[in-house]
């Protein structure tokens, strides 16, 4: 797995997040059942910015926790049959799934943290597995995918076992 990270802004989180990220992106991946080597872009930076991309992306103008961009439209959540005859989903050089793109807030991370009473490092890994489903396909717009998203999440939270 390849995780291309970048990070924007002075204020940094108290962890490691890139080796975090890796680790939450692998096993999440692990859990769904992705059968191949994938590839992943994760940008940290400030809540101005992602309020900038939330607006000229989605027509939101304001500050979000993390934004999800996939390459790949799946019909069916963390199906991954029909890329076989899909070439250009895949990196020519590695042979990696290319997944897409990650962008999360570091601010967001820490006042939701202090907001729900759990670490940094449990909000960062929950964002982690969240963005990496909605790469995969899934999604939470009605209750019956929430339910489910929900239930991979804390899963896979469990696998790693960082705890609220």
């Amino acid at each position: 797995m390849s995780l291309f990270y970048e990070e924007e802004g002075e204020n940094t989180l108290p962890l490691a997040c890139e080796e975090l990220a890796k680790e939450v992106v692998d096993v999440a991946l692990d859990y769904i059942g992705c059968p191949y080597e994938a590839q992943v872009n994760l940008l940290l930076t400030t809540d101005e910015q992602i309020k900038e991309m939330n607006r000229d992306f989605r027509g939101i103008d304001r500050p979000t926790d993390v934004l999800s961009f996939p390459m790949v439209e799946y019909e069916i959540p963390g199906e991954f049959d029909f890329l076989e005859d899909q070439e250009d989903c895949f990196d020519p050089e590695s042979g990696e799934l290319v997944l897409g793109d990650i962008v999360i807030s570091k601010d967001k991370v820490m006042e939701q943290a202090k907001a729900y009473g759990h670490s940094a490092k449990r909000e960062f890994a929950f964002l982690i597995a969240h963005s990496v489903l909605h790469l995969t396909g899934y999604d939470h717009i009605d209750e019956e995918e929430r339910l489910v998203m929900e239930e991979k999440q804390r899963a896979i939270l469990e696998r790693l076992n960082i705890l609220r």
